[in-house]
């Protein structure tokens, strides 16, 4: 008979103990009152059962809502269980002595090893030996600040390592969270070895065509070289014999002949002009005093002829008067300063113009700085326009850095620094 109360009573989540406690008190208060009159019973009884069956409903509630926990409970792990196991990323729990309490089927995947052979082992194993040390001390102490999650060492490649002792490059994010009582931690990890083989071809593609870039500027710089010399040399030569040949016609002209005179004026004229633009144009395409008088006076004669063409004031500033460059940097500095030049006369409307050259232990530091108009460094690039395009490139080719700082009205500072030890031509 009790047994099937029993029975009939654990599907109604009633507990059993509550009932047996219950029933065991109003038997013994009925023992002990057995003898007692009937007005007696009667008040005490009035009093007894109403509270032992609200505590039975106590007992009933507090149990079905410990059930319905349970359920709810029981359900969110069940969902969690399946999200991991689902993931695509491999996903790995530790308990606090990093002992892998759950090892997905990605993980499994990823690093080479059946799910029966990693759980209740420690971490280490899949981790390189000469990892483990610091890989203790990080997990123990992100377990010590209390932070619930963060990505594990910053922005720098982790490594893992297979089954068949192949070591990978990873991601990895660490959370952590209280579970019956102790702390377990989560990491979910990524495994980015394609991600790094693409980034070291574009690495060695960027670099190919650095060097191929460097090669082409080069032979350009050479070619600009051979032809300045042709035009100055050559050509500006031919051009004064032509000069000397109208001095001599002039010289045996009759003096009453106004016409020819006039003509021979123009001739000279002309002449001379083209000699100018020849020299100009020399002077564009390679600078002879680079080669001729060195780095220091060519870049002061850029500066006089800047400010001669445009009527702009420009300061010059050489931290060395005697620097020396080799080839290569003297060439890049040149060229920097005569581009931002170009750059100032077409562009900055600017009133004054400084030029900052400097050389440190293991760098060239250049600056040029004008109180133009400025720009927004964030406005897109004006087509056809290069000269911006073109400081950069240079010191690219060089290994060197560029900055720019400009705003509306606030004029522009074209910062360059290139190392002193590049051997790289320019």
């Amino acid at each position: 008979m009790a047994r099937y109360a029993v029975n009939a009573l654990r599907p109604l989540g009633i507990p059993i103990a509550g009932v047996l406690v219950s029933a065991i008190a109003l038997g013994v208060v009925a023992w002990l009152l057995a003898g007692q009159a009937r007005e007696v019973v009667l008040p005490i009884l009035s009093i007894l059962v109403p509270s032992t069956l609200a505590v039975m409903f106590l007992f009933y509630r507090q149990s079905r809502t410990r059930q319905a926990t349970q359920q709810t409970l029981q359900g969110v792990q069940a969902r969690v269980s399946g999200i991991a196991e689902s993931a695509m990323d491999p996903i790995i729990s530790v308990d606090e002595n990093q002992r892998v309490v759950m090892f997905n089927a990605a993980a499994e995947q990823a690093f080479g090893r059946p799910r029966g052979a990693v759980l209740g082992q420690p971490l280490d194993m899949l981790i390189p030996a000469r990892f483990h040390a610091a890989h203790r001390a990080h997990v123990t102490q992100f377990r010590a600040t209390g932070v619930t999650s963060r990505r594990m060492g910053g922005f720098t490649a982790l490594t893992g390592m297979r089954a068949n002792g192949e070591e990978f490059p990873i991601e990895a994010s660490i959370s952590q969270h209280v579970e019956d009582g102790r702390k377990v931690m989560n990491v979910i990890l990524r495994d980015i070895t394609e991600r790094m083989r693409a980034h070291q071809a574009l690495a060695q593609s960027k670099e190919e065509l650095r060097e191929l870039a460097t090669a082409a500027s080069s032979a350009r710089e050479q070619e600009q070289g051979r032809l300045a010399r042709e035009v100055h040399d050559e050509l500006a030569q031919a051009m004064s014999m032509l000069k000397m040949d109208i001095s001599f016609i002039r010289g045996g002209a009759p003096q009453t002949d106004a016409a020819l005179a006039k003509r021979l004026d123009r001739m000279e004229a002309q002449i001379d002009a083209t000699i100018a633009a020849m020299r100009r144009i020399a002077a564009d395409l390679r600078p002879l005093a680079l080669d001729d008088l060195g780095f220091s006076p060519a870049i002061e004669t850029l500066v006089h002829d800047f400010e001669r063409r445009t009527g702009v004031r420009c300061e010059l500033a050489l931290g060395d008067p005697d620097l020396a460059l080799p080839a290569p940097q003297a060439t890049a500095v040149f060229r920097i300063v005569q581009e931002s030049l170009t750059n100032v006369a077409k562009h900055a409307k600017a009133s004054n113009v400084e030029v900052i050259i400097g050389a440190e232990d293991d760098a060239i530091a250049v600056t040029v700085r004008d109180d133009g108009v400025g720009f927004s460094t964030s406005d897109p690039r004006k087509p056809q326009s290069y000269g911006l395009l073109g400081v950069r490139e240079r010191a690219y080719l060089l290994g060197g850095e560029t900055r720019i700082i400009s705003s509306p009205g606030a004029g522009t500072e074209i910062e360059v620094r290139l190392p002193r030890d590049t051997a790289r031509p320019a």
